[in-house]
């Protein structure tokens, strides 16, 4: 079993910042990319951001410049800083974590697991 604690949500004004947070633990032998993605009402699910293992980053094209997201290695924690908000950036956001899990025999299947989300809300 893999558990996420995601936090950092909340309501900020546009121009603001905030930063979200991502924890896994559980079965965890190692971690090959850790992620955030959102969902507004009525919209697809997106990328935002997400870093590997070795630190390569992908960005949506919306939020380069605005985002930075960053990882600890050692805590399994990824981190989501968001600064100049804006009221698109509204929608829920979910973490995302591929994995190789402890319980599974080599080879070790590429696994991916979800957290719960968490509401960030941009006022105009």
């Amino acid at each position: 079993q893999v558990q996420l604690v995601e936090s950092g949500g909340g309501l900020v004004q546009a121009g603001g910042s905030l930063r979200l947070s991502c924890a896994a633990s559980g079965s965890i032998f190692s971690i090959n990319a850790m992620g955030w993605y959102r969902q507004a009402p009525g919209k697809q699910r997106e990328l935002v951001a997400a870093i590997t293992s070795g630190g390569s980053t992908n960005y949506a094209d919306s939020v380069k410049g605005r985002f930075t997201v960053s990882r600890d290695n050692v805590k399994n924690t990824v981190y989501l800083q968001m600064n100049s908000l804006k009221p698109e950036d509204t929608a829920v956001y979910l973490c995302n974590v591929l994995y190789y899990s402890s319980t599974s025999s080599p080879p070790r299947p590429l696994l991916e697991f979800w957290g719960q989300g968490t509401q960030v809300t941009v006022s105009s």
